[in-house]
């Protein structure tokens, strides 16, 4: 697969979807894979092929999106939210088969319900040397979702798209290193850095986006409190395999510590 190769895949069954799912796999076919580069330079003989899941759904709350957060420990991006993914084994056959196989073994989902729609261009994450495809797909049949090995996920949520556009809960955060990243607050999850840029396109280009803050930048650590003080609010209990939608509209459950 060369960079340029991105938008809905061959074959893929469009038909009954909802309106705002089939715009976002049209759009797909015109995104500038230069937006996805930004990242950082990149040699590409040293880069490993890796695949997220972008799955999209739709429930009471509308549609949302499948997120984890991974375990503090773990030696790289410990603590942030992701889609699931990871990175390619020979027997995937592609960037479908290794984002299906990763979100079943990292969430427990169930491949059969769901839906490959389109693969948006590459992008590269210079910490972790991948070189990244990210797989768009529908959620025909939900199945449950949970953190299958602690050592790596500590939660997992389906987020409402309504929660992410919500102007209160969108910012710019500060890495201590200087980096400035597009951020959403949910309880117990921060979404920031590469997923918060793939998020920004794609709630782009699904026409999502409404008027919000840019200048509004805060520092990480207090971002991240405030997404821990949202889930206290929202009532911890109800843990990461809760339905979303809470008690204060668009707020999904608070994400706890599993």
């Amino acid at each position: 697969m060369t960079i340029s190769d991105h938008g809905p895949l061959p074959g893929a069954n469009t038909a009954d979807l909802p309106d705002w799912m089939s715009g976002l796999v049209a759009a797909t076919a015109d995104l500038d894979p230069a937006v996805f580069r930004r990242f950082g330079t990149f040699d590409t003989t040293d880069a490993r092929q890796a695949a997220v899941l972008m799955l999209f759904g739709t429930d009471a709350a509308g549609p949302d999106v499948l997120l984890l957060r991974r375990a503090e420990d773990l030696g790289s991006h410990p603590g942030q939210v992701a889609f699931p993914g990871g990175g390619a084994e020979p027997e995937d056959g592609g960037p479908v088969g290794t984002a299906l196989r990763e979100a079943r073994e990292e969430v427990g989902l169930d491949p059969a319900g769901v839906r490959p729609l389109a693969l948006l261009p590459k992008a590269y994450v210079p910490v972790s040397r991948f070189d990244v495809t990210p797989v768009l797909a529908y959620w025909d049949e939900p199945s449950p979702v949970r953190a299958v090995d602690q050592g790596e996920t500590a939660a997992v949520a389906r987020v409402p798209i309504a929660h992410l556009v919500d102007p209160v809960n969108r910012l710019q955060v500060r890495h201590p290193s200087g980096y400035i990243s597009p951020a959403y607050l949910a309880p117990g999850m921060l979404i920031w850095g590469f997923t918060a840029g793939l998020l920004t396109v794609l709630l782009s280009i699904g026409g999502w986006d409404r008027p919000w803050d840019a200048t509004n930048i805060t520092d990480l650590d207090v971002a991240w409190q405030m997404c821990r003080e949202m889930g206290t609010r929202s009532g911890d209990a109800d843990g990461p395999d809760a339905e979303p939608g809470a008690a204060d509209g668009n707020v999904p459950p608070a994400i706890a510590e599993v």
